[in-house]
């Protein structure tokens, strides 16, 4: 892909970023698309998704052992594909087994309304990786009867246990994950890190007792295990070979210890050394031991993500969930794109952070487009399209970071068609103009200031902890808010064009500011239910920015809220102002990471996150009613075939397409299936 080539991704889109864990981009709403090229990118669609597949540019240029490499990695994060079916939800493996029987064997009427609503089900039930939505987390509603399941349970003689059958159609475990005010998260939550009758105030006293062996250095207690009550006491069954999900683990270690033989350099085979100790034990110094070192193995055409990493699934934000992302380098655009990384002390230092909250030196942050060769886990088929790791505070102050954008995710979107719902939210013409012009090299470069900058700025106070500790679950919108906002503050700012990133940074800043503000008051309320909250991380943080700069700029008119011919729309008068405003509210969340004010984030995300003006979310549902573009999509993989010669040594790999979604999903469960119904 050439620079200029056009990027298309809404500030709507969650990017899954790291400090305590981001997650899940979604196909923009206000695209402005270029098809480029034959390549079908679009596979089919239903319900609220569209499934979309994508190319491996330049596959055909890594070597042999490169491509092998490629093929191990994938091949180690397939093997754990189980591991967040059962942990998104304790009945997820039973239900996905008889549900797929049913879907391959059913030989009745498949033109019945109720067999496509089963199909639709299935479908859904795949693409969320459990019977919980993906984005929403809202238990799944079938658009059949219980007892139409019965009967075709009945003729395809499967079996499904009462419970796992029950919870399909009743009201119990309704939410993945619940953060609502004023109860019990854990609790209430079905996501199933922790046993039925384990509570917040159990997880928050038990790791409280956790005390690092280096307090500067806090090991992430809970990542890797489940918290249950054995005779009424609290214990962890950790993920590891022999342990939880061991027997998923030692398939993922087999294919890692293939991959370790291919290694492209000392460094990177040391650290999947550590990642291979790290699953057969389970030990967090271990897993700190590997961050340190994956961190640092910076050279080679290949990278991944694989193991217990973002947290966004736990209510009390302490467990991560599985998984794997296979990177290949894109040497062009990563090296255009490098000069941010190269210039990130300059960013920290020009910051409006307190002086007390600016990191004196930032070390180790590099910068990345890649092109993903394979993904699985939480990470598939709804996928990111940018990544910032390790999660640790400590290793990104001592160490660094990594940050990649998903080039080729980014370019099957930009080539899968356009929404079409732009002309329609846009104030006026002036408006559309900017965004069709500069919203979308916008759109590109709030990406990577938001994971390369945002996430590798400021610092706690000494003394303070974790966010997870002090910010409990507000931890991961406020940080997603914040790195959202240091995108913001220097999108408008003549610094990107200094250094050639841009032709007009006005120009830029101003298309940006009108999709974020466009997008967090309005046009991401088709994805909820008229009369919902918003719970959704980074749909919450989209809000309270958006609301607060809204609400402090009244008195000065900085966002205008404009009715005409019965429709709302929100006109920016003051772009001057309003990077004033952004530049305010960055300062204040640093502050409140820095000190841990948990009254204050509870305040900010409460008071302007969460609940939404019904008015206009009516309106909004209305307006798009026009619209048949599903808001959601996600991804097929690309399929690796290995060719192998008499003694079984593989002599190439070559790259091949699924034809369907579903084949895919079952070809997965055969192949894949390493663990047991119950864990």
């Amino acid at each position: 892909m050439k620079l200029k080539f056009i990027l298309v991704l809404s500030i709507l889109a969650g990017f899954m970023f790291s400090c305590v864990g981001d997650k899940k981009s979604d196909l923009p709403e206000t695209a402005i698309v270029e098809k480029t090229e034959e390549f079908n990118y679009n596979v089919e669609q239903f319900a609220d998704i569209k499934i979309l597949r994508y190319q491996i540019p330049g596959w055909e240029n890594l070597t042999l052992k490169e491509q092998k490499l490629v093929y191990y990695l994938t091949q180690a994060g397939l093997a754990g594909r189980d591991i967040i079916w059962d942990q998104n939800y304790r009945h997820n493996l039973k239900i996905r087994k008889a549900l797929e029987n049913v879907y391959a064997t059913y030989s009745g009427d498949k033109t019945t309304p109720e067999w496509q609503a089963f199909e639709t089900y299935m479908k859904r039930v795949w693409f969320s990786n459990g019977i919980h939505h993906h984005y929403s987390n809202d238990k799944l509603k079938p658009g059949f009867t219980d007892d139409y399941l019965k009967g075709v349970l009945t003729e395809t003689n499967t079996t499904l246990e009462e419970d796992a059958f029950n919870v399909i159609f009743n009201d119990k475990d309704a939410k993945k994950v619940n953060l609502t005010k004023d109860v019990d998260n854990v609790l209430l939550s079905a996501v199933n890190f922790y046993g039925p009758d384990v509570t917040t105030a159990d997880v928050e006293n038990f790791y409280k007792a956790k005390v690092s062996p280096d307090p500067k250095k806090p090991l992430s207690y809970g990542l890797n295990s489940q918290l249950v009550k054995e005779n009424g006491v609290l214990t962890e069954r950790m993920y590891k070979s022999g342990g939880l999900y061991g027997e998923a683990i030692d398939e993922i270690i087999k294919w890692l210890e293939r991959a370790q033989g291919v290694a492209e350099n000392e460094a990177q085979g040391e650290a999947l050394g550590l990642l291979i100790e790290y699953y057969k034990t389970g030990d967090l110094q271990t897993w700190d031991d590997y961050n340190v070192a994956w961190t640092a193995a910076t050279d080679g055409n290949i990278d991944y993500i694989n193991s217990f990493i973002e947290v966004y699934n736990d209510p009390a934000g302490y467990r991560g969930s599985y998984e794997t992302i296979v990177q290949i380098k894109d040497f062009d655009m990563s090296e255009k794109m490098a000069v941010l990384s190269e210039n990130a002390q300059w960013f920290e230092d020009n910051s409006p952070l307190m002086d007390e909250h600016k990191k004196d030196t930032v070390v180790g942050v590099t910068y990345k487009v890649v092109n993903v060769a394979g993904e699985a886990g939480d990470a598939s088929p709804s996928t990111p399209i940018g990544v910032n790791l390790p999660n640790a505070n400590w290793i990104r102050a001592a160490v660094g970071s990594k940050s990649v954008s998903l080039g080729n995710i980014i370019h099957s979107y930009n080539n899968a068609g356009s929404s079409g719902r732009l002309k329609e939210f846009v104030h006026d013409d002036e408006e559309y103009e900017l965004e069709k012009k500069y919203g979308q090299i916008g759109d590109k470069l709030h990406t990577a200031l938001h994971e390369v900058i945002g996430h590798a700025s400021g610092q706690l106070n000494p003394g303070v902890g974790e966010t997870k500790e002090t910010l409990k679950k507000y931890a991961s919108t406020l940080e997603e808010g914040r790195a959202d906002l240091v995108g913001l503050y220097y999108l408008y700012n003549p610094k990107l064009q200094e250094l050639g990133l841009v032709d007009d940074w006005k120009a830029v800043g101003k298309a940006a500011y009108d999709g974020y503000i466009r997008n967090g008051l309005m046009t991401q309320l088709i994805r909820l239910n008229l009369g919902d909250d918003v719970e959704e991380a980074h749909m919450v943080n989209r809000q309270w920015v958006s609301a607060w700069a809204f609400e402090q700029g009244k008195a000065e008119n900085v966002i205008e809220k404009v009715t005409r011919d019965g429709k709302t729309y929100f006109n920016i008068n003051d772009y001057d102002k309003l990077h004033e405003l952004f530049g305010q509210l960055l300062r204040e969340t640093q502050r409140i990471k820095s000190e841990g004010d948990y009254a204050a984030v509870e305040a900010l995300v409460e008071g302007y996150g969460v609940k939404v003006d019904q008015a206009i979310h009516a309106e909004v549902l209305e307006r798009n009613k026009q619209f048949t573009s599903a808001p959601y999509s996600g991804f097929v993989n690309a399929v690796l075939v290995a060719e192998t010669d008499d003694n079984g040594e593989i002599t190439a790999i070559k790259v091949t397409q699924p034809e369907s979604f579903d084949g895919q999903m079952l070809s997965y469960s055969k192949t894949y299936s390493f663990l047991p119904e119950e864990n």
